[in-house]
């Protein structure tokens, strides 16, 4: 009923705020507050990119000690090209972690992936990580420092407030 009653609020507020912006008034707060999504967390990738960086570097330096002339030389080209512009696609497309009133959600795959409450097991909060189990899936979210560059600690604060307005299992190490 809670919800139902907040989206009846967030509707009803939206368009007391329309009739307000053709009246040339401020918009009442009600929708500023109702509208917050959620918490995001992002990261940076580092070590696949870098990774990535090197086999093309490698690929380079082999390709220029091999001095056959047409003997896919284009070929070597397009893939060194191929290995730098990967590495930027995946340095510059950032991993996050959203924390929403009874879900979580992340990229994983190329793809959006939400968790909501009732399905996770526990959250495992440790100095370095946190660690989401799913309920019955032998999967885990792993979100980390060293590889990700995750502000583990304001992760870790957050998620021991959803957990708690959840309900879920919090281990901390």
């Amino acid at each position: 009923m809670a919800r139902s009653w907040e989206r009846m609020v967030q509707r009803n507020s939206q368009k007391v705020n329309q009739q307000r912006k053709k009246a040339g008034k401020d918009s009442i707060h009600a929708t500023t507050v109702s509208t917050k999504t959620g918490d995001v967390y992002r990261g940076r990738n580092i070590v696949l990119p870098v990774v990535l960086l090197g086999l093309g570097i490698m690929y380079w330096m082999v390709g220029t000690i091999d001095q056959t002339e047409g003997n896919g030389s284009l070929m070597n080209w397009i893939g060194i090209a191929l290995y730098f512009a990967l590495a930027a696609l995946l340095f510059f497309r950032r991993p996050y972690l959203k924390v929403e009133r009874a879900r979580l959600s992340t990229f994983k795959f190329n793809r959006e992936r939400f968790l909501g409450a009732a399905d996770i097991e526990k959250i495992i909060i440790s100095r370095g990580s946190v660690t989401i189990k799913h309920k019955g899936k032998r999967m885990k979210w792993i979100f980390s420092r060293l590889i990700n560059r995750y502000d583990t600690a304001v992760m870790g604060e957050r998620l021991q407030q959803f957990a708690k307005d959840n309900n879920i299992l919090l281990e901390q190490e």
